[in-house]
């Protein structure tokens, strides 16, 4: 079996992302495993321009995703298309006016990083947050016009896209449904490649079997956390996985596409992973985690909810006949 097609998420500050590829052994190191990055753009500085710089000359590929101000949202949202599509003019200015050069854009749509804060300081405040969004109906048909057409302008420039979804985005599709889309603020777009954020670290008891369980309908597969996050201060942190986690969930992945993701470059400098990713051994089968029968039961729940909330008259229709059956009886 060999190596798959390797990206590693980067989301650094430009003083810290400048450092990291100041070791000239980093780059050594991702053209030995053929890596890619996947380059997180929270500022368009001439710092950040260096480092893109240096990578175009070193032959490694780059995918350029842009990102918003915190007050704006930080990730793309579904309540923020129309920001995004002025970033990604902003975008393409820096990019010409440094002259790089880049694999091919993604877009991080997500939901509001203000979501994520609130979760941390305190839930309950997430309600007023979040209760408008899920009463507006015709929310995620907006977002997905809005991002498709920000597709096409994508296109038009002569660039592939790509996107990374939480993985219950393909239940919803499933369904019919759009109660995830409205409550966690999901965006079905369409990309040329869509990666599924499978990261067992955030669930260490069932997420193994999750991953293993969804790996094998997604076109590629992100794993991790190795360590790192966001650079927004007090953003929740994804726990790191050890060697032992890391190395079962590249061989599940592995066994499952050929595309792989892995959050993040500065955790494998970090924890030494990167240097030990070139004699990992990809022939090695990982047989299926423990936790794939919990994992399935909970997807086929989950799946049962999102069919009833997109097909409440069968439902009910359903079970109004059973009842009175069970009353005649």
């Amino acid at each position: 079996m060999p190596r798959p097609r390797l990206t590693f998420a980067c989301e650094l500050d430009p003083a810290r992302l400048t450092a990291l590829f100041a070791d000239a052994s980093v780059i050594t190191a991702l053209q030995t495993l053929g890596g890619r990055i996947a380059l997180m753009l929270s500022d368009f500085s001439d710092e950040r321009a260096a480092v893109v710089q240096r990578l175009n000359s070193a032959g490694i590929p780059v995918t350029a995703i842009p990102l918003l101000a915190l007050e704006d949202g930080y990730y793309f949202t579904a309540d923020n298309a129309d920001k995004a599509a002025r970033r990604y003019d902003e975008w393409t200015a820096w990019t010409a006016r440094h002259g790089l050069a880049w694999a091919d854009v993604g877009l991080d749509i997500e939901p509001d990083a203000q979501v994520y804060l609130q979760l941390m300081r305190n839930p309950w405040g997430l309600l007023p947050l979040l209760l408008p969004r899920l009463l507006d109906r015709q929310r995620p048909r907006r977002a997905t016009a809005a991002y498709t057409r920000l597709v096409e302008r994508i296109h038009a420039d002569g660039l592939s896209v790509e996107n990374y979804q939480f993985p219950l985005i393909a239940d919803e599709r499933w369904a019919g449904s759009t109660l995830l889309q409205r409550r966690l603020g999901l965006v079905d777009v369409r990309t040329d490649r869509e990666g599924w954020m499978l990261y067992s670290s955030v669930l260490p008891v069932v997420g193994p079997g999750l991953l293993w369980i969804y790996a094998a309908e997604a076109q590629a597969v992100a794993v991790g956390s190795t360590g790192g996050g966001p650079d927004i201060p007090d953003h929740p942190q994804v726990p790191a996985l050890d060697w032992d986690a890391f190395s079962r969930d590249l061989r599940l992945a592995r066994q499952r596409s050929d595309d792989v993701l892995i959050h993040s470059l500065e955790g494998c400098v970090q924890q030494g992973f990167l240097v030990r990713l070139a004699s990992f051994d990809w022939e090695r089968r990982e047989p299926p985690p423990a936790s794939t029968g919990l994992a399935s039961a909970l997807r086929a729940l989950l799946k049962a909810v999102l069919w009833t909330s997109a097909h409440p008259w069968p439902v009910l229709i359903t079970a109004t006949t059973i009842w009175a059956l069970g009353r005649r009886r």
